[in-house]
């Protein structure tokens, strides 16, 4: 009996592992999506829900029914560096004007069980022209129906859109494109994760520039760590006890640890980085990865966490799936090469050496500014990644960059593929999730 006892204790230990792993990277996830990793999570949602409050402060909910888990994920420095993304345009990120139309499109759909891509459209056309801090929306123009389809589709990956008949992407082509959808209102109001509502830092629309990041600390604000709050309005500062201090100092430290590629020590602050070279944070970080079934690589500059099964892996690195990943791989050679970083021109004749080297790659890149845009592109993947940062006017090589290495080879179609002359080696997996 204790052996079978055991035996299901361990089981039980290895699907929660894997179920945390699989929300780390899909935070929205749909039994319609994912059947199977969804049965998973429904099985284990207290232990999962438990264990993501107290490690990360994290709320997961679980609608067995509806058929999703959300797992709203609070990050400790809110910044732009996990934009949405088109489902065209190889995965361009978002720009303004698409992530205006998602939240008016969002606002229009609470109350539209089902709709048309035609009466969603005019909806929105009316709510942008009401607003006088909007720019309105005209769906005659074709790069307005470009941005509204790239919106439906973000909403559709999320399963809040459901294509009963037709294909969103004719709207692109013809105004008059017939598309019917099914609305899950449910699921659409959980995508925000802020723990502080938008409606509730009503202030005067041309403020907004401003103040805007601190109306953004104070979307993120949250109370139970104590300090002032969205709500207090009459009080500059609030009373911090120990133990919510101590609260948010395991938060902070784990969210960071959990949710980007690397966690270098001399981005924690003095009170962090104390916290987790202390006895208890050390046990704790160490039992959460432990937990969450990572292996933990810590290093004098800082830790990482490699998931052998990549089940929370949602970006990887080295990865060829574009250009601009291929060139962010090349480009750390010269960037480890010169510790003290390259300046953008350097960067920028590095890009043209490597349009030069293999002419028949990269042809989007061919041209005039061609060098700079390769740069520009791969050097804001490998501050993604965390393998790259600024040092005044320089960019340069993170530590975590020195994994890589890249071994020249020879073929026969080195001109048209850099991947045909090189050969990636590193000393671990490059990617946590």
């Amino acid at each position: 009996m204790s052996t079978l006892a055991n035996q299901l204790a361990s089981a039980e230990r290895e699907e929660v592992a894997r179920a945390i792993r699989l929300l780390l990277a899909r935070p929205l996830l749909t039994e319609a999506a994912d059947p199977t990793g969804f049965d998973l999570v429904r099985r284990r949602r207290d232990p999962l829900a438990r264990w993501f409050d107290y490690t990360c402060g994290w709320n997961l909910v679980v609608e067995p029914r509806r058929g999703y888990a959300r797992l709203t994920k609070v990050r400790v420095n809110p910044d732009g560096s996990r934009p949405a993304r088109r489902a065209r345009s190889g995965r361009a990120p978002f720009d303004r004007r698409r992530y205006v139309l998602l939240c008016v499109t969002a606002a229009e759909l609470l109350s539209m069980p089902m709709t048309t891509i035609g009466m969603l459209a005019d909806r929105v056309v009316q709510a942008m022209a009401a607003d006088r801090a909007l720019a309105g929306f005209d769906p005659v123009r074709r790069p307005e129906r470009m941005a509204f389809v790239d919106v439906l589709k973000l909403l559709e990956s999320y399963d809040v859109l459901r294509v009963v008949d037709g294909t969103t992407e004719t709207y692109v082509d013809s105004v008059e494109a017939k598309v019917l959808y099914r609305v899950d209102n449910t699921l659409l109001m959980r995508l925000p994760a802020a723990p502080v509502g938008a409606s509730r830092l009503a202030v005067p629309p041309e403020e907004v520039p401003a103040r805007f990041e601190e109306l953004l600390a104070d979307l993120v604000r949250e109370r139970r760590y104590g300090g002032a709050s969205a709500d207090d309005t009459h009080a500059e500062t609030a009373a911090t006890t120990d133990a919510q201090r101590n609260l948010r100092l395991r938060h902070s430290v784990l969210r960071s640890l959990f949710d980007d590629p690397v966690l270098y020590r001399t981005d924690l602050a003095d009170d962090e980085l104390a916290y987790v070279t202390s006895l208890t944070g050390r046990q704790i970080l160490r039992r959460s990865v432990e937990q969450a079934g990572f292996l933990l690589e810590e290093r004098a500059e800082g830790f990482l966490l490699v998931d052998p099964d990549a089940i929370a892996t949602d970006v990887r690195f080295p990865d060829d799936t574009s250009t601009a990943r291929v060139a962010a791989l090349l480009l750390l050679s010269p960037l480890c090469a010169t510790p003290a970083g390259l300046l953008p021109e350097q960067l920028v004749e590095a890009g043209a050496e490597l349009l030069r080297r293999f002419p028949g790659w990269a042809k989007a890149y061919q041209s005039e500014e061609g060098p700079a845009r390769l740069v520009d592109d791969a050097v804001r993947i490998l501050f993604d990644v965390g393998l790259a940062g600024r040092a005044r006017d320089r960019v340069v090589a993170r530590p975590a960059a020195y994994r890589y290495r890249l071994t020249e080879t020879t073929g026969p179609s080195t001109k048209n593929d850099p991947l045909a002359v090189t050969a990636v080696g590193s000393a671990g997996e490059g990617d946590k999730q």
